[in-house]
């Protein structure tokens, strides 16, 4: 019944019965086949019938919870014995918010070296995937924003707090500047993530602070893509300065410190309070209170911004 609960959960994760196939690794039929047997030994409908996905029956829902609960109760039980033999194994599965990617190697890095028969699986998510899949048992743990009112039921790890700074070009109209306000930055000509991330809502209460307003030329819903337009353009952005750890400074630009009274958001690790926790969520955490994450960032931030 394990595995026709583990169709289930994906069904219910992907909303497609192609997808969910392929995520189980089996055929489409296979997967079809599997959830009609278990509906045949629950005596319940799961799902609403029709040519395609059309979602879960009330009993259905039900049953969901219980095949999450179930699925991770067995993988908490393999983890308990492996750590038994003096060995963890198995896979972390850490989801992170985009504009916290650049940071996790400072976690997951150690944690392979202190536990190298262990792997990590890692997704990026966003606050709401991670809300949602935590409460669903479908990842371990969570890089995020720890002011996120959607969590619940979760124990909360700091990491860092954001610190932001204003990447311009060198030869710009901040040039020779250290350090400049928010009004500053939002008449510059602009590349900043888009609306519906977190870290431009952000800093859009603060530039609304200092009563003015952002209108980036250029929105990218990835970091990625923002530095991307930075290298060589007449571009300036607002960056966290955890995302120096990873992209550094664009050839061309330099860091500005921005002044005023904006507090960075607190970010961290994200666990689902379970009783007893899993092994691998245990020593993630124990690494992640040595791993001295806020220490490396504000050092890096003190070598590009010296006092």
């Amino acid at each position: 019944m394990l595995r026709q609960l583990e169709y289930l959960v994906a069904l219910a994760r992907e909303r497609h019965f192609g997808r969910a196939a392929d995520a189980c690794f089996v055929s489409q039929p296979s997967l079809s086949a599997g959830i009609r047997k278990l509906e045949g030994e629950l005596g319940v409908a799961l799902t609403l019938r029709g040519p395609r996905y059309r979602g879960l029956t009330p009993e259905g829902e039900h049953v969901l919870v219980w095949a999450q609960r179930m699925l991770a109760e067995r993988a908490a039980l393999q983890q308990e014995l492996a750590s038994l033999e003096g060995e963890l194994t198995g896979t972390l599965r850490l989801g992170a918010i985009p504009t916290a990617l650049s940071v996790v190697s400072l976690v997951t890095n150690p944690f392979c070296a202190r536990h190298p028969a262990a792997k990590v699986s890692l997704e990026s998510l966003s606050s709401r995937d991670i809300t949602r899949r935590l409460t669903g048992l479908e990842i371990d743990a969570a890089l995020t924003y720890l002011d996120d009112h959607t969590l619940r039921d979760v124990r909360r790890i700091p990491l860092y707090e954001e610190q932001y700074v204003l990447l311009t070009p060198a030869d710009g109209p901040l040039a020779g500047h250290t350090e400049a306000s928010w009004a500053q930055a939002a008449a510059l000509p602009l590349c900043l993530l888009g609306p519906r991330m977190r870290n431009r809502r952000i800093l859009d209460e603060y530039f609304a602070a200092e009563g003015a307003q952002a209108q980036p030329a250029i929105e990218s819903d990835t970091v990625a893509g923002l530095y991307a337009h930075l290298t060589g353009g007449p571009w300036s952005s607002v960056v966290s300065h955890a995302w120096l750890h990873m992209f550094g400074v664009p050839e061309g630009k330099h860091v500005v410190r921005l002044t005023g009274p904006a507090q960075g958001s607190r970010v961290g690790l994200v666990v689902a309070e379970q009783h007893p926790q899993l092994p691998m969520v245990r020593a993630l955490l124990a690494v992640a209170r040595e791993a001295g994450v806020r220490e490396s960032l504000n050092a890096l931030l003190r070598r590009h911004l010296p006092s």
